[in-house]
């Protein structure tokens, strides 16, 4: 139980107290009232003794008595009706609520944190209301009238007359057979006779003559003069005097608050006038009500006349006028100190020498009474009892006697005389004779089976036991048990039940029993009261947090219980605060149907008392957890919450828009899109991918754009990128950069994608969906700053809002809506939210018999017609910081700026199309296909330029290029290339031109990625568009490729926010094998050409088929083969075959020579020479074929340029020697390029197409294969799949072992052989077949001539060995042949110079051999180290010897 203001002992001592009645005279109490009081109100604050009081027990044993009280009340001749006692109770509890500010316990029991009220005051003026309240009844005498007070006044004409009058009117009250109430003690009560006087008007002197008059007839021990009304009632004017009538008199103005509203359920007593009793009674209704008249008027059935009419005059004044007068005036408004000492001196005399003595007397006569039986026999006794108890009701058996609440007494009976005396001696304090009393009765009530009779006796020797001083024995708990189950169970009897109840559990409380106290107050809940069972859960919920161990749940749980029993009670307040306490404990920890409970009556209940906020918030818990609720409870949780919502917006119409709890909103998840929706192709066009929103965010991509972005912005501003430099971001979202302010353009839509989710099982529907927004607008051409204005919505010339007249969110649904706003004037722009109005469909669980889980489709809806307007924040917390040291230790969070646009001023805005644009190529394919630019916007772009990753991909032709017809035309045969006519003798021949790589683009210094678009006069203006050809070339690697475009243009005005746009397209091309290309060039083993001059080349190209058929592949033709140097170029083929074209089916492999001869070009152009198998030139030194050269052989710049500088640091330390190696390198490089054009003959739908190509093959070094792409990639290709894993598998062990970094790697100081070998190339010449008569003569002597040519740069010293090896395996493979002349020679060939030695071979004998003997030794001049120019690459020189 919660803690009380009292101890246990004071509460069960002043709850049985000595009752003394009052009986007035009409004037006095007239003169109480001028004080507002009636005479037993006058007294009340004075009735509790200041000191010891003494008396003697029947053993004469002195007896102290301390703080002891005695109740004075009006007679009332009538018992209180027990619906007024309900209403009584009620309005009790009701009007007794927790202060305001009160600062409640906490109570830390294991994980929880309560805050719990200590105190329950409600409780105990609900205890003491009815303890006080209770009806006298005969089984027992604590509530019976000890004494009477007979009230007159001094200034009554005949005061002793009166005084009789009212004698007598007591003794007919308590006599005559008209009244069976109230009840008295004794049959000889005492009477108190006092006369009342009024100092301000009344003649003191008459009233001591008077009361000397008293004191003669009824003895100075039996009246009292009681003086009062020292002063005259002037407020104001007065100090002010204490009152000390209000604290008892608080609960008589119950009735003045309009309490009736907080609680519908109480019993409304009868309010006819005739039964109103009214404040001038002289007291009747007040016994069994003490200290609440005005709270209860009480139903009295007196017949007329009964009483003096003197003493009822009032008895139809009106409760109207009662509470006036009540809520009107103080109370004791004519007394003054000295007067509040007269009444408490008034009320001690009496206890000392009128009430104890009283008491003492009648206990000595009730013990000689019962000691004189005591004496008898016990036959006689049993007779005695039998002639004291004629009257009793007949025998029954003991089921009857149990059911019928056992015998009735008559007055006389000794058991009761035993039980009277046991009362007495319980009200002055004597408990010990109380408690042999109590047991004497209560075993001769048992043995009679008077159970109503033994039920009080067990009650009243259990409190008695308690109270005993010094506890000599321990409290009999069982006795109490007994009591309360023969109340309930036998006595149905539930107010004295509930009597014992509150007392036993008030001192199991006290001793620690809290347990036992729990059980015995939830035992009592009953649905017969609502109140009191509401009352004890509560007391028993406070016990079970009181224990030692707290029981948290139980407590949790017993104070729902007692919210339910006070919400049925209509104690709406109490049940608020006790579900809102039990919250502390359900909350958070899972019991989510609990707590939606819970919830459901906080929001109800708070919403009947009018504390409409608490309401919202309650039923808002409910509805932003996730429920476990059914679709039909959620509905009705959603209804009863908009119910409220719209009943709080009424209250403040126009007050702020309130923050609404659904549905929910990812904040992180909220996407700002700058710019118009992308436009749908249109038959052949197909518009730019640019950005959506539709399109998923990748970091890897979006890395991407920005790098394609820097690298266009670098170029235009010359290599240097500008500081204030902020890449182009269309759309924002949690992954996106947003520390900085995005900006948007004026007349440009802001399209921010909210993600809603609804955790309901029932949809909601949003209406008018719109965002909120604050804007200041600003000119940022001038520094003047315009006002902030926070608009929502409500200025459309600054900026529209698009709103979305219906959006449904079906169950458990997570939906985006985009929303857009458009502006129309810089400045800054904030978006702060969403506003909309929340509602439900109508027939939530179903709606036309669809099941909402099907999902319901946009449309018209059903509204039920409850909705309420509100709003929802867009807060995003930006990322973690996570830089500095600081920031690392502590969590701090970067701005989030995405929903914070700076609206600049108007920019161009470019639209592209592409026309023809193929899906899918030929690796290698050309295609032509036609750009549309379109400038949508009111000013004009210029600086238009495309930048990508894959130049090699497009191109737009070269800057001397004659620009095609700008309407495209699909013929099937239409050739990408610009062509001429051959002429048939030119078959086969080079056909030369030239071009220098400036007019394609690709400079020495300039980045290839970044090409200018040729627009005419370089401005595109407003509303003009402009058609453009674009050659496409298949990547060389098969799959699909993403090849990314970024436009970038700007606009003619230069503006301080923005200074370019871009545009961004995506092209996806899905390419399929074609050819694959390796060649090779040598030196030519005719050192001279037909000029004389030495180092020819050969070329030998293989082409291979190797397109799978799948896309349709006939066959391909080999068309031209044309080269690209600058120091080399194709002179003739040499291929063997006679075929004019080269046609290759699937899988087929075709071989071709080429002669190759130095140019006499200049070291500017590139000469370009043709070989053509056709009849069709394709001129390739003119677009697209030179474009998609150049840039393959820009990437190879690229390359080669990065190698070249990565050993720049061991160059500069080695140099010296590094030139020597350098240019024997050299000797081996050759830089020509080859370009094989084909064409392909594609089936597709019936209908044969023709496609165009061109691979490109780089070749570096004489000797060394080189491929039309990676060898890696090839190889794969070309020995297929499982081939090539089986070879992946193997080339890892082969790489295990590099333990050195890349860029470390020595340049080797001596060249390779293969390098050597290429220094100084050999030739010899002689006849193939040589015939000799060798039986003329038997030596055969062959001239041969040996031809060196020198193929650096710089002069070389050579040394010829002629001698052989002597080992077996050299005289095998030579033959027996010598060299004749020298066997040495020594030579100094200069530059470039090709030398002719003359040697002799002699032969004996007739036989094939093999004349490559002669070593050849080189070095630089300069140089110490002698090279051998090894041979093993060159053709065996096979001679035949004959015979003739």
């Amino acid at each position: 139980m919660a803690q009380c203001v009292q101890s246990v002992q004071e509460f069960i001592q002043d709850s049985f107290v000595p009752l003394v009645a009052t009986l007035c005279s009409e004037e006095a109490e007239r003169l109480t009232r001028k004080n507002n009081l009636s005479f037993a109100e006058l007294v009340k604050p004075f009735c509790r003794l200041t000191s010891e009081v003494h008396m003697r027990d029947p053993n004469n044993q002195l007896h102290i008595i301390k703080n002891l009280k005695i109740a004075v009340n009006n007679i009332i001749t009538h018992p209180p009706q027990p619906g007024a006692i309900r209403k009584l109770l009620n309005d009790v509890v009701s009007v007794s609520q927790p202060a305001e500010g009160l600062v409640a316990n906490v109570i830390t029991a294991g994980d929880y944190d309560l805050n719990i009220s200590a105190t329950t005051p409600w409780f105990e003026n609900y205890r003491e209301c009815f303890l006080q309240s209770m009806p006298a009844s005969d089984h027992e005498f604590l509530n019976h009238y000890v004494a009477c007070m007979l009230v007159v006044s001094s200034s009554e004409p005949e005061p002793v007359e009166q005084f009789l009058k009212l004698s007598q009117e007591q003794h007919r009250i308590q006599h005559s057979s008209e009244y069976l109430y109230p009840k008295w003690f004794i049959p000889n009560t005492l009477k108190y006779y006092v006369l009342l006087h009024d100092v301000s008007t009344g003649e003191e002197q008459r009233a001591d003559s008077i009361y000397e008059e008293m004191k003669q007839r009824y003895g100075t021990q039996g009246c009292y003069l009681l003086k009062i009304n020292s002063r005259v009632s002037n407020r104001g004017t007065d100090e002010q005097i204490p009152d000390p009538w209000s604290q008892y008199l608080q609960k008589n103005s119950i009735q003045n608050q309009d309490y009736y509203e907080d609680c519908p359920y109480t019993v409304i007593s009868n309010k006819s006038s005739d039964h109103l009793i009214s404040d001038g009674l002289d007291g009747e209704i007040k016994d069994g009500l003490p200290n609440n008249f005005k709270t209860h008027p009480l139903q009295l059935d007196h017949p007329s006349g009964s009483l003096d009419s003197t003493d009822y005059t009032k008895a139809a004044t009106s409760l109207q006028d009662s509470k006036k007068s009540n809520s009107g005036m103080p109370h004791g408004a004519c007394l003054t100190l000295t007067d509040h000492d007269r009444i408490r001196q008034f009320i001690q005399e009496f206890t000392f020498r009128g009430l104890l003595p009283h008491i003492e007397k009648t206990i000595r006569q009730l013990n000689d009474q019962l000691i004189s039986r005591k004496g008898l026999s016990r036959s006689l006794f049993s007779a005695t009892k039998k002639w004291f108890s004629g009257s009793k009701v007949p025998e029954k058996s003991i089921n009857e006697l149990k059911n019928t609440s056992g015998l009735l007494y008559p007055p006389e009976a000794p058991e009761l005389q035993i039980r009277k005396m046991a009362d007495l001696c319980f009200l002055v304090q004597h408990y010990e004779l109380a408690y042999s009393c109590y047991h004497t009765a209560k075993k001769d009530f048992l043995n009679d089976q008077a159970m109503l009779y033994a039920a009080g006796a067990l009650e009243m020797a259990a409190v008695s036991a308690f109270l005993q001083p010094g506890a000599p024995r321990p409290y009999p708990a069982h006795y109490m048990e007994t009591a309360i189950q023969t109340y309930r169970d036998i006595c149905k009897n539930m107010v004295l039940a509930e009597r014992c109840v509150l007392l036993s559990a008030e001192i199991l409380k006290s001793q620690g029993k809290y347990s036992e106290a729990a059980a015995l107050l939830i035992r009592l809940t009953s649905e017969d009261s609502d109140l009191r069972s509401a009352l004890l859960l509560e007391q028993a919920a406070h016990c079970f947090i009181n224990m030692k161990s707290p029981m948290v749940r139980k407590f949790a749980f017993h104070m729902i219980l007692a919210g339910h029993r006070f919400s049925k009670a209509g104690q709406r307040k109490h049940a608020l605060r006790c579900y809102c306490q039990a919250m502390q404990v359900y909350k958070g920890k899972g019991w989510s149907l609990a707590e939606d409970h819970i919830n459901f009556t906080i929001g109800r209940q708070s919403f009947t008392l009018r504390q409409l906020d608490n309401a919202v918030s309650a039923f808002r818990h409910i509805l932003i957890n996730d429920s476990k609720q059914s679709p039909a409870q959620q509905g009705a949780f959603l209804r009863e919450y908009l119910y409220v919502y719209k009943n709080v917006t009424q209250l403040s119409p126009d007050g702020p828009l309130p923050q609404l709890p659904l549905p929910y909103i990812n904040s992180s998840a909220t996407r700002v899109f700058f710019g118009h929706d992308r436009r749908p192709a249109e038959g052949e066009k197909q518009a730019a991918t640019h950005v959506s929103l539709d399109q998923e965010y990748d970091s890897e991509s979006s890395q991407q754009w920005k790098e394609l972005e820097e690298q266009v912005v670098s170029v235009v501003h010359k290599g240097v990128i500008p500081s204030n430099f902020q890449p182009t971001q269309f759309c924002l979202n949690h992954c996106s950069d947003n520390s900085k302010f995005p900006l948007a353009v004026i007349e440009e839509p802001i399209t921010v994608e909210v993600s809603f989710r609804n955790p309901l099982k029932v949809p909601l529907l949003l209406t008018d969906l719109s965002l909120l927004w604050k804007f200041q607008p600003k000119d940022f051409n001038t520094k003047h700053e315009g006002e902030t204005k926070e608009l929502g919505m409500c200025d459309g010339a600054m900026i529209g809002t698009e709103a979305i007249a219906e959006f449904l969110i079906n169950s458990e649904e997570t939906k985006v809506a985009r929303l857009k706003l458009f502006p129309h004037q810089t400045g800054e722009l904030h978006i702060l939210g969403v506003v909309y109005d929340l509602g439900t469909v109508q027939g939530a669980v179903t709606l036309d018999g669809i099941d909402p889980s099907v999902g319901l489709q946009t449309g018209k809806f059903v509204s039920n017609g409850l909705s309420v307007r509100g709003r929802q924040d867009l807060e995003i917390q930006g990322p973690r910081l996570n830089n500095t040291k600081e920031e690392k230790t502590s969590i701090k969070y970067g701005p989030d700026r995405r929903l914070d646009p700076i609206i600049t001023e108007e920019m161009p805005l470019l639209e592209v199309f592409f026309i023809n644009f193929p899906t899918g190529l030929l690796c290698g394919e050309i295609r032509k296909a036609y750009v549309e630019f379109v400038n949508v916007s009111k000013c004009p772009l210029t600086a238009l330029k495309v930048v990508s990753k894959h130049p090699e991909f497009f191109t737009f032709g070269g800057n001397t290029a004659v620009l095609t017809p700008l309407s495209p035309s699909a013929s099937e045969n239409c050739s990408a290339y610009k062509t001429v006519v051959t002429d048939p003798t030119s078959v086969r021949t080079a056909l030369l031109s030239s071009a220098s790589s400036v007019d394609f683009g690709v400079g020495p210094g300039g980045q290839p990625e970044v090409i200018n678009v040729p627009l005419p006069d370089a401005v595109l203006l407003p509303g003009a568009s402009v058609q453009l050809p674009m050659w496409l070339r298949g990547p060389d690697e098969e799959g699909v490729h993403e090849i990314n475009f970024l436009f970038y243009y700007e606009s003619i005005k230069r503006h301080s926010k923005m200074c370019h746009r871009v545009l961004r397209h995506t092209a996806v091309i899905c390419t399929s094998r074609s050819l694959h290309i390796r060649a090779t060039v040598c030196r030519s083993n005719a050192l001279e050409d037909e000029e004389g001059r030495g180092g020819n080349m050969l070329v030998f190209v293989d082409v291979e088929n190797i397109n799978t058929s799948e896309s349709g592949v006939k066959e391909f033709h080999v068309v031209q083969v044309s080269s690209n140097s600058k120091h080399w170029k194709l002179q003739k083929s040499v291929s063997i075959s006679e075929d004019k074209d080269t046609k290759l089916a699937s899988r087929e492999k075709a071989k071709l020579c080429f002669k190759a001869v130095r140019c006499k070009n200049s070291e500017e152009n590139y000469t370009f020479a043709d070989i053509v198998f056709g009849n069709e030139q394709i001129i390739s030194s003119a677009s697209p074929c030179a474009d998609f050269f150049f840039q393959s052989l820009s990437t190879e710049f690229k390359r080669t340029h990065v190698q070249s500088h990565t050993h720049a640091s061991q160059r500069a330390r080695k140099q010296s020697f590094d030139e020597t190696v350098r240019l024997i390198q050299r000797c081996s490089e050759v830089d020509l390029n080859i370009v094989v054009l084909w064409k392909a003959y594609v089936v597709e739908d019936n209908k044969q197409l023709i496609l165009e190509g061109q691979h490109h093959v780089a070749l570096n070094t004489v000797g060394k294969e080189a491929f039309s792409f990676p060898q890696k990639q090839g190889l794969k290709k070309i020995l297929g799949n499982s081939d090539w894993e089986d070879l992946e598998q193997e080339l890892p062990e082969m790489v295990l072992l590099k333990f050195f970094r890349p860029e470390n790697t020595p340049v080797p100081a001596r060249p390779t052989p293969e390098q050597l070998s290429n220094l100084i190339k050999t030739s010899l010449h002689y006849p193939e077949s040589f015939s000799h008569s060798f039986h003329q003569k038997s030596l055969c002597l062959v001239p041969v001539t040996l031809l060196l040519s020198n193929c650096s740069q710089a002069v070389v010293d050579v040394m010829i060995d002629l001698r052989h090896k002597t080992s077996p395996e050299a005289l095998e493979i030579h033959g027996s042949f010598t060299w004749l002349g020298q066997t040495q020679y020594k030579l100094q060939l200069k530059s470039q110079e090709v030398c002719s030695l003359q040697l002799k071979a002699c032969f004996v004998h007739t036989g094939v051999y093999n004349l490559g003997t002669p070593r050849v030794f080189a070095k630089l001049v300069d140089q110490v180290t002698l090279f051998e120019a090894s041979q093993q690459n060159s053709m065996p020189a096979l001679i035949i010897i004959n015979n003739i």
